[in-house]
């Protein structure tokens, strides 16, 4: 019948409140899985096998 008018305040807070909402779970997922270490883990072993092929300086 008519078109219902929407305050650009609430506008803006709904898209605030889904941005927030849609990091949180993100976040959660993240945490939950431990991915943050696991991702550390693969970049360490990357990291190691680039310094162990180089040869060495000072031996002790």
């Amino acid at each position: 019948m008519f078109k219902k008018k929407t305050n650009p305040v609430c506008k803006f807070l709904g898209l605030i409140f889904k941005i927030l909402g849609i990091a949180t779970g993100a976040l959660f997922v993240v945490y939950f899985l431990n991915l943050d270490q696991k991702l550390l883990a693969w970049a360490y072993k990357r990291v190691n096998e680039i310094f162990d092929r180089k040869e060495v300086d000072i031996k002790f």
